[in-house]
């Protein structure tokens, strides 16, 4: 091996590992192998120049991928850093350099949009130098998230509640989410009406005018305005006051950036952010196609719509053989992102490949990664194609003092409709002439209120963090997932509601820490962070300017802002101690529990029912000796030992099912397991052996590289998947 090259993700390697010969050998760093240490602040601060000094540790986790880079690190004449180009990236780069006892600013660094073999053998021809200026602008990031949220967070668990938390942007997130509740909860409904008639049975039209009063919206804002303009106009005669053709271009849409796509995957798919940034990562480090295992999209996290110019005049040239020189425009289009911050230098989301098309890419993907690349894949086609064209038409029908509007259109041309496709159904209005009668044959009138502003969907609160400028797009999905785990939000029906919780946390933060929930300032933050990446500012100068009076902040708040803690007396004694019983409020909501706390736990609920108690077994703990009892979580129920806190020893209720398949990686045992995102198999040896498999291993090895191949359910049918190298072929059936 004379070459080794780093990323981040074992499935980036594996396609990388495709492209390349026997020179070059493919590690994954498993994402961060380096960063502030969890369980302590990480920051000191240099007693001579007063400058934030990190430390930073390897998780223990992490420490054998460590040994295996150090090792093959050794072995290689060249060590090449080829993380994700972006700020995130650079700095895992940064650290996999410092972990393997390397200079940073020595070794090759390689960057691409897309990982196909022509991106790669290019970025390999053209290396660079790690980036310090984006590392020193990613450092800040992590060292003010970690200031606010270590700092902050305590505050707010000593005077609300346990388990609360602050952070940087995610507390300016959740103001937005409060102060649209307030917007909801302040809104009074206004009472309007809408009057809706027929004309010569069958064209529908509304009232546009009445006695010479343009009617908007809310102007008939009561019933007996509304009668009297509904039996006016009955006793009118109607003619045609004045017919109006127009045509209209409708613009192409641009290509998909990060935001831009977790909302039309919210909207036609279904898909959550969090959910769309899984798939699409799988989309971006290869999937198997016709070419073989390959990245079908560029990279995903990008705030850009600038298209790389050989994709484009790939695109104009697919148009055309496919669809014709009417749907191809004289000159290619491009599209300015209008986003803060935005690296221009970056690609928006497209496919690698524009003959993957909608006719191949079904034979390789299916459900949810066909979904997704197909919404990519057709709205790439469409920015670069030329404009539907519709005719719109309104007619004017006039009484003596009444005058209605109806409208109708219809499509003359399709454009770029004839990709992504065109749903809505052509309105005709009959021909008629100006000064023609026309029969008034029904007339309706209808009370409504207006509708209070609606709460945001995932894909609204993305919008409005992009065009705020808080965040940047690898962090809109995770803060939302974030402070839903914090209980800070729930989404019911797809829509977004604060907890009681995420207002007492808000208006505390809005008295005291003004700027934390400020989207101003978390958006010019970000803005600076740009400037450091830039190289136009210096990270320590920035990290001082906000430490020293925020810390100041957090020592006056522990003095003067009020307990706001729920624990009143309720005149009621503990049946344990004795001690008087509290009401409290905890992270689930209010309960009852002893003054004696922590030396009495005795709790009961507010209706006075005891807490459901775990059910005891005959088990023993393998570790402690005390009995096991069975406990409920999300996922089921489970064995944990009665001696929790002290002993925090647990197992499956059920023994989990054994296969009768090796270990490939160790020769271990293999186990079907529930997780998180499902069933999957892994070794028992875990963590010396990190095995996984989300379908089910079988003893088969593959034609090909002779790793074990497992069996799994495409489209209906049952199929043979290498576990390594994705070579996949027909179970053979019974005869």
């Amino acid at each position: 091996m004379k070459n080794l090259i780093i990323v981040e993700s074992p499935a980036k390697a594996r396609t990388i590992t495709n492209f390349l010969s026997k020179e070059y050998k493919v590690i994954a760093s498993k994402g961060h192998i380096r960063d502030l240490p969890k369980s302590t602040f990480g920051i000191t601060i240099d007693d001579e120049t007063g400058d934030l000094v990190p430390k930073y540790s390897i998780p223990r986790d992490a420490n054998p991928t460590v040994k295996e880079l150090k090792k093959l690190a050794k072995e290689a004449e060249t060590v090449y850093i080829a993380t994700d180009e972006d700020r995130e990236g650079e700095a895992i780069g940064y650290h996999i350099a410092m972990a393997i006892g390397k200079n940073p600013t020595e070794l090759p660094r390689i960057v691409f949009h897309e990982i196909t073999k022509s991106a790669i053998t290019h970025a390999l021809e053209n290396p660079r130098r790690v980036d310090m200026d984006s590392v020193d602008a990613q450092q800040t990031r992590r060292m003010l998230d970690r200031i606010v949220g270590y700092k902050l967070s305590p505050l707010l668990a000593s005077k609300i509640q346990k388990g609360l938390s602050a952070g940087r942007v995610q507390s300016s997130t959740l103001k937005l989410v409060v102060d649209k509740e307030r917007e909801i909860k302040a809104f009074k409904p206004e009472e309007y009406w809408t009057i809706d008639a027929k004309f010569q049975k069958d064209i529908d039209a509304a009232i546009y005018e009445f006695d010479g009063l343009k009617i908007e919206k809310l102007t008939i804002k009561n019933e007996a305005e509304a009668t009297n303009i509904t039996t006016t106009a009955k006793s009118e005669s109607f003619t045609v006051l004045s017919i109006e053709k127009s045509k209209r271009k409708t613009k192409t849409p641009p290509p998909f950036m990060t935001s831009t796509l977790q909302q039309a995957a919210s909207t036609q798919l279904g898909f959550s952010p969090k959910k769309t940034m899984m798939i699409a990562q799988k989309l971006y480090e290869g999937v198997k196609t016709d070419q073989g295992v390959t990245g079908v999209i560029t990279y995903m996290r990008t705030d850009s719509m600038n298209l790389a110019k050989e994709a484009v005049e790939s695109a104009r040239s697919y148009i055309k053989e496919n669809f014709g020189d009417k749907y191809l425009p004289s000159k290619a289009k491009s599209y300015v992102t209008k986003s803060k911050g935005a690296q221009e230098a970056h690609e928006a989301i497209r496919p690698t490949n524009v003959h993957f098309d909608t006719k191949i890419a079904p034979e390789y993907l299916s459900g949810d990664e066909l979904k997704l690349y197909l919404l990519i894949y057709k709205r790439f086609l469409a920015c670069q194609m030329t404009e539907a064209q519709l005719e719109s038409q309104s007619i004017l029908f006039k009484g003596d003092k009444s005058v209605f509007k109806a409208n109708g259109r219809k499509l003359l041309f399709d454009g770029f409709y004839k990709v992504t496709g065109y749903t809505e159904k052509d309105k005709l209005l009959p021909e008629l002439t100006q000064g023609e009668s026309v029969s008034l044959d029904d007339i309706q009138q209808e009370q409504h209120f207006t509708e209070p502003p609606a709460r945001y969907n995932e894909a609204s609160l993305i919008k409005k963090l992009e065009s705020l400028g808080i965040g940047r797009p690898s962090t809109y999905a995770p803060t939302v997932t974030i402070l839903q785990q914090r209980k800070y939000i729930e989404i019911e029906k797809k829509r977004i509601h604060p907890t009681e919780v995420a207002f007492t946390v808000t208006e505390m933060l809005e008295e005291h820490f003004p700027e934390i929930v400020d989207s101003d300032f978390t958006s010019n933050m970000e803005e600076v962070l740009d400037e450091i990446g830039e190289g136009h500012k210096e990270w320590q100068k920035v990290l001082k300017e906000f430490y020293t009076p925020f810390m100041q902040k957090v020592e006056e708040g522990k003095k003067s802002i009020k307990s706001l803690k729920v624990a009143i007396p309720t005149g009621e004694m503990c049946p344990k101690c004795g001690s008087e019983l509290l009401l409290r409020k905890g992270r689930y909501g209010e309960f009852i529990a002893c003054s004696n706390f922590p030396k009495c736990k005795y709790t009961k609920n507010t209706d006075g029912t005891e807490p459901e108690q775990p059910e005891e077994t005959d088990e023993k703990c393998d570790k402690c000796g005390a009995p096991m009892v069975i406990k409920e979580s999300r996922r089921g129920k489970f064995l944990a030992c009665s001696a929790y806190p002290k002993c925090k020893n647990a197992k499956p209720l059920n023994p989990p099912r054994e296969l009768d398949v090796p270990c490939p990686e160790c020769g271990g045992k293999l186990q079907e397991r529930e997780g998180k995102r499902g069933k999957f198999f892994g070794c028992t040896n875990y963590p010396k052996c990190k095995f996984i498999a989300n379908f089910e291993p079988v003893n088969k090895k593959c034609p090909e590289c002779n790793y074990t191949m497992g069996k799994k359910t495409l489209r209906g049918k049952e199929v043979y998947e290498c576990l390594k190298c994705k070579h996949r072929e027909d179970v053979p059936t019974e005869a």
